[in-house]
């Protein structure tokens, strides 16, 4: 795998034939859907259906197979290894990092199916009698497991499989990069066109889903607060209100001051979750969720594999545990693109346990706060048209559940700005993620050009309207299920490169300890140990260290890529505009590169070497180092002082130590 290939070079521009694929497909489907909606609704049932019969099943193994991959890579040796160089650090703080990946928790589908789901279950559930105590537990055991670790197991592993080819491997920052230990630079053509395209459909019809369900729980609240009735074309009108809202956002980068308002939500959102546990019954909710956390740990390994084999034939699998897994995978490239962009330098074992326990907490502890007040009303209040509404209106479940706390018109009120920023702002991430998804060029931190979130939330409006008009829910479901079959096919693969790579980073690991050549001897260098204290004890300045790569550095490389040339090797030079750095490349066909760079950096002056400085002084001295990067990154040894000999024998070492590599893993 080659550390260098470069993410892309210039501008970030269209990648064209990414584009081209994924809006065909999304545009004529659109176009169809909204042409002929019954008929498409009947389409899309039938094949939802289906699926549901056909590969329930299998969407049941995969997701369950991506928690297990990443639990097993944390606790394994490779938990270790770092989502960037080795000499990378987190870009956040903890506490930071800690606040994104609970934000990243927090949707507006949390508002639509805190109750209309575990109210659904209670009345309609998959196995035994309904409205009972037994079929409560059972309720709140599904909504856990719907809404669980399988759901933040695959964002982990496809935010893991981002960050880990884009910052360790210097790849694009794209979905094709985790085929590369399987298909080499042929990521870069039709077959890595093709997972970044199908990934593109999946995440639209995601998004559409959420749009989706958001636009009815707006529209709920909107007819409970002002009477406006529910329409398709109300549905549209407030889709193009919303998404429009967030294209202006994403075009106009006004990023600081909706984060500003995202900010203001998330403490409105959890100002709410506190006032339906206080103000309702506290120490029952505090119970259940208890005992809530339990079942669901405790059911969690035959759950993953419950597919009611022995049951009466239905279609509540396909509606309900299929649909969630084939939504969470949808939404995976969205969501993972978010939490690899702000995870650079962590390790694997602790990108893993934050992504999967942080906004889990917040889900389940949400779930279930909100889950057990409607079953307690419905239950022991005798609230038995709020459980008739999560059959008939699920969209208005949660503001029947409200109106029985006080303050309830404002409550309500509240719910619904939440709702409403919650929507623009996942609207306008997502525009910006299917932009970055279908370009090209650039860095892996820059996102893709302003025109195509313009496009793309338009598309995603398109798509949300049309699935509204072919049959609202039912559609919505089934558009998701059929669109995800492909790419959790290709994320099956992304694992297996992902698995392969890290086997060969362990490989580069042992090839290290256990290279045939010797140490290097450069530090005994010239002159004696007096030479060498005095050269202990200095800590050059920057012109020090620009006259000794342009002196000494330069001309060793120079000197060994000449007979790396005469030996038939393909070997690069990388320009340094800024002259800090000299680097080398050897090429080795589809074998991984091997890659010998120095680079200068500087650190702080230690206090005991700044004798005689001012204070101004003292503050701002810095003394830099000419240290050596390999593929992997910084191998944290310095070369000033080292000869011209010295240091070709520490290629030649490094070198050595590669070709050992190449053997190991043959």
């Amino acid at each position: 795998m080659s550390a260098s290939s470069t993410p892309s070079s210039g501008l970030v521009r269209m990648n064209a034939p990414v584009f081209y694929f994924a809006a065909t497909f999304i545009l004529l489907f659109g176009i169809t859907v909204i042409a002929i909606p019954q008929q498409a609704g009947a389409w899309l049932l039938a094949a939802q259906n289906w699926a549901a019969n056909t590969v329930g099943w299998y969407y049941m193994l995969a997701m369950t197979l991506y928690l297990v991959f990443v639990v097993v890579t944390a606790l394994s040796g490779y938990g270790k290894i770092k989502l960037g160089a080795d000499h990378d650090e987190p870009e956040f703080s903890y506490l930071s990092w800690a606040g994104m990946l609970f934000a990243a928790g927090i949707s507006i589908t949390l508002f639509f199916f805190c109750v209309s789901e575990p109210l659904t279950h209670l009345v309609q559930p998959p196995q035994g009698a309904p409205m009972n105590a037994d079929a409560a537990r059972q309720a709140m055991q599904i909504l856990f497991l719907h809404w669980g670790l399988h759901g933040w197991g695959v964002f982990a592993f496809v935010g893991m499989a981002l960050a880990y080819f884009a910052y360790r491997h210097n790849l694009p920052l794209a979905l094709r990069s985790a085929l590369y230990p399987l298909i080499g630079k042929r990521i870069n053509g039709p077959i890595g066109y093709a997972v970044d395209g199908f990934g593109i459909i999946a995440t639209v019809f995601g998004l559409g889903a959420d749009m989706g369900f958001g636009v009815l729980h707006l529209n709920s609240g909107l007819d409970y607060l002002f009477g406006i009735a529910h329409t398709q074309w109300i549905q549209v009108g407030l889709i193009t209100l919303m998404m429009g809202a967030a294209i202006i956002v994403a075009v106009a980068g006004v990023d600081k001051g909706v984060r500003v308002m995202s900010d203001i939500n998330m403490l409105l959102a959890c100002a709410l979750l506190l006032f339906v546990l206080f103000a309702g019954p506290t120490q029952h909710l505090l119970n259940t969720l208890i005992q809530n956390i339990g079942d669901y740990l405790g059911a969690l390994p035959t759950k993953s594999f419950d597919v009611y084999a022995y049951d009466k034939p239905s279609d509540w699998l396909g509606g309900w545990t299929v649909f969630y897994w084939a939504w969470w995978i949808a939404w995976s490239p969205f969501v993972g693109l978010f939490i690899a962009r702000i995870s650079r330098g962590r390790t694997i074992r602790e990108f893993v346990f934050g992504v999967l326990l942080i906004p889990l907490g917040f889900t389940l502890a949400w779930m279930s706060i909100f889950g057990n007040s409607a079953i307690d009303q419905v239950l022991n209040h005798g609230m038995a048209a709020l459980g008739q509404s999560a059959i008939d209106n699920p969209s208005m479940s949660l503001y029947l559940l409200l109106e029985t706390y006080p303050w309830s018109k404002t409550v309500i009120a509240v719910t619904v700005f939440i709702s409403f920023v919650f929507f623009v702002t996942s609207a306008d991430s997502g525009t910006v993620v299917l932009s970055t998804l279908s370009s090209k060029g650039g860095n892996a931190d820059e996102d893709g050009p302003k025109w195509l979130r313009v496009f793309w939330g338009a598309m995603t409006a398109l798509v949300t309207s049309a699935l509204l008009f072919a049959g609202s829910i039912d559609s919505l479901k089934s558009a998701v299920v059929l669109t995800s079959l492909p790419f959790s096919m290709i994320l099956l693969l992304m694992m297996w490169g992902l698995h392969k790579a890290f086997y060969l980073e362990s490989q580069k690991q042992i090839a290290q300890l256990h290279s045939l050549a010797p140490i290097s001897t450069a530090r005994k260098g010239r002159g004696g140990w007096r030479q060498r204290l005095s050269q202990a004890v200095h800590f050059p300045s920057r012109d020090e260290v620009y006259r000794f790569l342009d002196s000494t550095v330069r001309p060793a490389i120079e000197e060994v890529t000449a007979v790396f040339v005469e030996k038939g090797l393909n070997v690069v030079t990388q320009p340094d505009p800024a002259n800090d750095s000299v680097s080398l490349e050897i090429g080795h066909g589809e074998e991984r590169p091997f890659i010998y760079q120095v680079q200068m950096r500087g650190y702080f002056t230690p206090s005991f070497a700044r004798g005689g400085m001012g204070s101004k002084e003292l503050n701002n001295r810095r003394y830099y180092r000419a240290e050596v990067h390999l593929a992997e990154g910084s191998q944290d040894y310095d070369l000033v002082g080292y000869t011209k000999e010295q240091i070709i024998n520490d290629i030649l070492d490094q070198y050595e130590r590669h070709l050992q590599f190449l053997h190991l893993v043959r």
